[in-house]
């Protein structure tokens, strides 16, 4: 600590330089914590699917539908302890940029099955008992002021009903939370029956089967045993397991963990040019200073860790300051990722980030000063 005064006066020498310096990694650091945060925030989902959850989905992709009438055959396979039925309705309210992840299932086995969904037993009931129902998470109500009682219209980018509209309105009879993962609170649940009755095209057919099995440990055996019942049919199946599905799911919308890496890279890899000419510089510009500094009998060692603190003191600052940023901006995108807060881990990923970054950039100017000849620095050579 006795060498941070030393520090910081070398950081000030030039002030306008470090201040575009520090506004560069800042930037850089702000982005960071955007981008990982909805990445984490999207991973964390997939983690949290559970092990004794298998999906039946259609064997070439997600969007082939399946017949109703596998639910028997399925649910009489061994190990098969429960199953229900779900759908993609991909809706939308008043503007296709609100998008409400919404889906029909069916509401007499669908909240028995998934736990962690947390739903009053008489607005289950309400929900099982009004054909126009709909269930919606805490998150969503809060986004858009929606309250029991409440009538929302929402269209939606694939179901037409009979009368040609995609126009469908639901009566809000629940709110579901999710104390596990909040931001799976932003989904509307509605009755399958209902969805299917009234939809112009695709009747009897549904998006996925969910099954519960008795032991995540039989999942391989029991997906072949599904599988097969259904080989060379007009609807053959594939069965994976809820965290592969999720990840399927969201493949859907893009590979987000592809787009977020290459751009993260793209922005560190101009920022360690950036950084490291300007450390590069400063250096070069103080060779007498530090070349005085050894005469006086500073070690080599002490030299090479003056340079490096420098590069530490600018990252770690500029790299808070940043995250900070992105801390206070995340409740923005709460509607689109269903959390307020940046994880936790993405802030001790860009401390570590900020860190390798000052080391990277500093060890080249750092050893060369510490390897001075002092006869030629302090003659100007």
């Amino acid at each position: 600590m006795k060498y941070l005064p030393l520090v910081w006066a070398a950081l000030m020498r030039k002030k306008l330089r470090t201040l575009f310096t520090l506004l560069s990694i800042i930037v850089a650091f702000l982005l960071f914590g955007m981008l990982q945060g909805v990445n984490a925030t999207f991973s964390r989902g997939v983690e949290g699917a559970h092990l004794d959850r298998l999906i039946v989905q259609g064997k070439v992709n997600m969007t082939d539908q399946l017949p109703l009438a596998y639910r028997e055959r399925i649910a009489a396979v061994p190990g098969v302890t429960d199953i229900t039925v779900a759908s993609w309705f991909g809706g939308y309210y008043q503007d296709t940029k609100n998008s409400i992840f919404s889906f029909p299932v069916d509401t007499a086995t669908y909240f028995g099955l998934f736990p962690e969904i947390v739903l009053p037993k008489a607005q289950l009931e309400a929900l099982q008992k009004t054909r126009t129902g709909a269930v919606i998470g805490r998150k969503l109500a809060e986004t858009y002021n929606w309250k029991v009682g409440d009538t929302i219209p929402i269209k939606s980018t694939i179901w037409t009903k009979q009368d040609g509209t995609s126009d469908w309105e639901f009566q809000v009879v629940g709110i579901f939370e999710n104390p596990q993962d909040s931001s799976q609170e932003q989904r509307l649940f509605f009755n399958n029956d209902y969805f299917d009755e009234a939809r112009g095209f695709d009747k009897g057919l549904i998006g996925w089967y969910s099954v519960h099995i008795d032991n995540p440990v039989h999942a391989g055996a029991i997906s072949k045993a599904i599988d097969d019942l259904f080989a060379n049919s007009d609807h053959e199946t594939k069965t994976v397991t809820e965290k592969e599905f999720t990840q399927s799911f969201l493949k859907q919308l893009g590979d987000i963990n592809f787009i977020v890496s290459a751009i993260i890279g793209a922005v560190f890899f101009a920022l360690l040019f950036l950084t490291g000419n300007t450390m590069m510089q400063s250096v070069r510009e103080r060779i007498p200073e530090f070349a005085i500094l050894k005469t006086i009998g500073f070690p080599n060692f002490t030299v090479l860790a003056l340079v490096v603190a420098e590069g530490l003191v600018l990252s770690i600052i500029a790299a808070a300051l940043g995250l900070a940023g992105s801390a206070a901006a995340f409740p923005l995108l709460e509607g689109v990722v269903g959390v307020a807060h940046l994880p936790a881990g993405v802030v001790a990923l860009g401390l570590f980030y900020a860190v390798l970054l000052a080391l990277v950039t500093t060890l080249l100017p750092g050893l060369r000063v510490a390897r001075l000849n002092l006869v030629d620095a302090l003659g100007g050579r």
